[in-house]
């Protein structure tokens, strides 16, 4: 904690260059005395500050001095320069602000934590959940993760429905989706799969290595395959407006293994309970069936003939219950 204070603190002398101590305690939230300890601890490590005596005096960074940012550990360099979580923050009208901040912390690490922080991106990558998500128990995921680091090579056992497969993987990439883990590997035959971490039961470690390709790009790839995955396996998009119990009954519904693939979007409720959605279903048929199990918390808002469907199931429910 005392670490991110004194990373926060030399960013703010860099910005305003100087300030009265009782100044810096408050715009950091900490008393007037662990102000001084922190202000003796950048004298310590270097950091060249001086005191101006008076009324108007206090701390001041010398004039024309730059910090190559040398005090963060390298987790917590590696970990700022690493996240990035572009199309979320964009929706915030953040994305400029995030951009800006990046380059500036990269131009002014050491190289050799860039090129850490660069391994960092190149291998994991975060698709921001929207509010209503399931977790998922992926029991792998350690040994996947050990592997993704190491590039060990893997042979393991894949859950396929009522099947079990088994493949040799070079494990390049884990994408956190949704509260879901996946696993993008190259396979035996040359091409890139993705695989539901929690769905692998066994991973063994073959005990050797692989070179990663050199143009792969992580979050480039998890872009394309999961937009053509999308559209192949769930090409009819339905928009829904859901009441509270109809939302509750999303995860029965759908089940819980394939709500990161169905429910698209999820808006938080209104004044009135009712919240937008967006789901991805697999045809017309499967989709009536589905969306009037939710129970009579759903309004389908398109396309217009699965509406119409489900109003027709609705009515022919009603007659026959009268």
């Amino acid at each position: 904690m005392r670490a991110e204070r004194l990373v926060a603190l030399l960013f703010i002398l860099h910005r305003k260059r100087a300030g009265t101590v009782g100044e810096l305690a408050r715009e950091l939230g900490v008393t007037e005395r662990t102000m001084r300890r922190d202000l003796a601890a950048l004298r310590e490590a270097g950091v060249p500050l001086w005191s101006e005596p008076g009324r108007h005096g206090g701390v001041r960074l010398v004039d024309g001095w730059r910090s190559r940012l040398d005090g963060l550990t390298s987790r917590e360099a590696v970990a700022l320069l690493a996240l990035d979580a572009p199309d979320a923050l964009a929706g915030l009208g953040l994305g400029t602000a995030v951009a800006a901040a990046h380059a500036k912390v990269s131009a002014s690490m050491p190289a050799p934590l860039r090129d850490q922080a660069r391994t960092v991106a190149g291998r994991f990558h975060l698709d921001a959940p929207a509010w209503f998500r399931s977790a998922d128990d992926a029991a792998a995921l350690p040994a996947v993760a050990k592997a993704v680091w190491t590039q060990r090579r893997l042979d393991v056992r894949y859950r396929r429905r009522d099947t079990i497969a088994e493949r040799r993987l070079d494990p390049l990439g884990l994408v956190l989706k949704a509260g879901v883990w996946y696993l993008v590997a190259r396979a035996g035959d040359g091409g890139l799969r993705t695989y539901r971490v929690s769905r692998l039961v066994a991973v063994d470690e073959t005990g050797e290595t692989f070179a990663r390709p050199p143009e792969f790009s992580l979050a480039d790839w998890w872009r394309a395959s999961s937009a053509e995955f999308e559209k192949v396996s769930f090409p009819l998009r339905v928009t829904v407006r859901l009441d509270r119990p109809a939302v509750s009954a999303l995860r029965r519904v759908f089940g819980e293994e394939y709500l990161a693939e169905v429910v698209v979007s999820l808006a938080q409720p209104d004044e009135s309970g009712w919240a937008a959605a967006e789901l991805a279903l697999e045809n017309k048929e499967i989709a009536v069936g589905q969306l009037t199990s939710l129970g009579p918390g759903v309004q389908v808002c398109t396309p217009a003939e699965i509406r119409e469907a489900v109003a027709d199931v609705a009515q022919a429910l009603a007659d026959r219950n009268r």
